[in-house]
């Protein structure tokens, strides 16, 4: 029979949960990149632009020209990447919490 971990060995970090927190990394990475585009890089954009748009989750201020071209919008990856890690942190931090209410039934 295998005898039940100690303390130290149930808070092992696991590969899952080394993930889980690589994700979460990289969600709060690109959300602070769209944040310093928005408010830092464009932060003049409101006072020179006439069709202004706001987004707040990622944060994003673009302006909207006449024929229909953006000017400081978020990098299309950049918003792909943080929605993507978003979702896969979202699912492992669910699966971690469910492999740890299972362990300690």
């Amino acid at each position: 029979m295998t005898a039940s971990p100690t303390g130290s060995e149930a808070l092992r970090p696991t590969a899952l949960r080394g993930v889980t927190l690589a994700s979460l990394g990289v969600v709060l990475v690109s959300w602070a990149l769209c944040w310093v585009n928005a408010y830092v890089v464009n932060d003049d954009l409101p006072n020179a632009c006439g069709d202004l748009r706001r987004q707040s989750f990622p944060p994003e201020v673009a302006c909207a020209s006449a024929n229909g071209t953006l000017t400081g919008a978020n990098a299309g990856w950049i918003e792909a990447l943080f929605f993507a890690s978003l979702v896969v942190f979202v699912l492992l931090a669910s699966m971690v919490l469910a492999l740890a209410s299972v362990r300690r039934k």
